[in-house]
């Protein structure tokens, strides 16, 4: 890693020196209307802020944003087009489209590949749906640094066990990670990060496991304080009572994040009334583009 950050600190440095050579030529020939032209790309240059810091925004923006979900790189390109300000890479989305479940069968390493191919394709920040981390803190530390090599903006991490299960499965049991050990995992991903603006999301799953809003808000409040940047609140019943609920006892001590695959129905204005900062529509893509696929096979065959 550091050879390959030495050789692109090289290369930038050779990039400076050769724009600045550049500007000192057209200052000596007078050519004006050239040197105009270089600050205008030098200016428009500096002024793009980096992928973290456009997630960081959205996240903590005061009016409701939204992110689409994307599973490679010519959905993500689609995301950007359609004018998204962010992409969420779903681990369900990113599992499907190589065939598998949606209980780490893809190894991480394989995610990331797709999301390198994501990334390179568009200039809007990506949230990684990272799952419990694929492992022990450990694992989530490694996460962090092979992310952010690859321009991610942020990973948004679930406190349940290895391997996961998807949240949304009927008579599912989930196992949730005990709080200080994922508060720990937490910590050891916000000081791994070099990028100050990188997110770390903590997914809390207590309503999924049937536990309540006590327990949503104790946990909440935990992986607050070991320094998560938003708490995303995940809900699998078809109406928003529990969302409504912690919405309202949380009363914005830090971003919130939500998911409502399953309470699709409800206004967004009222998300918005409860001071929701994000919402994810989580497998839209993927969803729309196997519907396509079917109905396209069967009139062909």
């Amino acid at each position: 890693t550091w050879g390959k950050t030495q050789i692109n600190f090289t290369l930038d440095r050779q990039m400076i020196s050769q724009t600045l050579n550049s500007f000192k030529g057209l200052a000596k020939s007078g050519n004006k209307r050239q040197l105009f032209n270089m600050c205008s790309v030098a200016d428009f240059s500096s002024q793009q802020k980096r992928k973290t810091t456009q997630l960081k925004e959205l996240i903590q923006s005061k009016q409701l944003e939204f992110i689409m979900e994307a599973h490679n790189g010519l959905s993500a390109a689609i995301v950007e087009e359609a004018g998204f300000k962010g992409i969420w890479g779903s681990g369900l989305s990113i599992s499907a489209q190589f065939g598998v479940r949606d209980s780490n069968e893809a190894s991480w390493t394989q995610v990331l590949d797709v999301l390198e191919f994501m990334s390179d394709k568009t200039t809007i920040p990506i949230l990684l749906d990272g799952d419990t981390g694929y492992g022990n803190y450990n694992n989530a530390r490694r996460l962090i640094k092979k992310l952010e090599q690859r321009s991610i903006a942020g990973v948004c991490l679930e406190d349940k066990i290895f391997p996961k299960r998807n949240s949304l499965l009927t008579n599912g049991r989930q196992e949730l990670a005990d709080i200080k050990e994922f508060s720990n995992k937490i910590r050891a991903c916000k000081d791994t990060q070099t990028d100050s603006d990188f997110q770390v999301v903590a997914r809390v799953e207590a309503f999924i496991a049937g536990w309540g809003l006590e327990e949503a808000l104790k946990r909440a409040e935990a992986y607050t304080e070991a320094g998560a940047d938003a708490i995303l609140m995940h809900s699998a019943k078809k109406d928003h009572s529990e969302i409504e609920a912690f919405a309202k006892a949380w009363k914005g001590r830090s971003p919130v994040i939500i998911v409502p695959t399953k309470y699709y129905k409800t206004p967004t204005d009222l998300f918005r009334s409860w001071d929701i900062n994000l919402i994810i529509w989580a497998n839209h893509n993927l969803r729309a583009s196997l519907k396509a696929m079917q109905e396209l096979s069967l009139i062909h065959i």
